[in-house]
């Protein structure tokens, strides 16, 4: 009995290996500007590249935002010296406007690039 366990019967099939399924590789992407990716801030640095200067309530106004919500990222996006921010009065009316800084313009730039190649990646995959 012992026998029989060790050896093959003669007609016994023997199962065939399925070939490995080839594993792709993960994809190599580039790190997007954290910054600049969240869709307001994006938003803003796209419109203000495409206009020398928008007031505040025309960013509203295009991005279809809250004041809080414009406010809370436009500051993020002056922080990091993106975009430079410039308050007046217009009578006793106060106006801010806003506009790209060189160093917005860099970071746009980059991230769009980025954007791309992750388009490039996505699409060879």
């Amino acid at each position: 009995m012992a026998r029989a366990l060790t050896h093959r019967s003669k007609h016994a099939k023997v199962a065939k290996r399925a070939p490995r399924a080839h594993t792709p590789r993960p994809l190599q992407l580039p790190e997007l500007d954290r910054l600049i990716h969240e869709r307001i801030r994006l938003g803003i640095v796209s419109a203000l590249a495409a206009n020398a200067s928008l007031s505040f309530n025309d960013l509203k106004r295009i991005l279809k935002t809250s004041d809080g919500n414009l406010s809370v990222h436009a500051r993020k996006l002056e922080q990091a010296e993106y975009i430079s921010c410039l308050k007046y009065f217009e009578g006793r009316v106060p106006r801010t406007e806003y506009r790209l800084t060189a160093a917005g313009r860099r970071a746009l730039a980059q991230y769009l690039n980025q954007m791309e190649e992750w388009i490039r990646v996505t699409r060879k995959e």
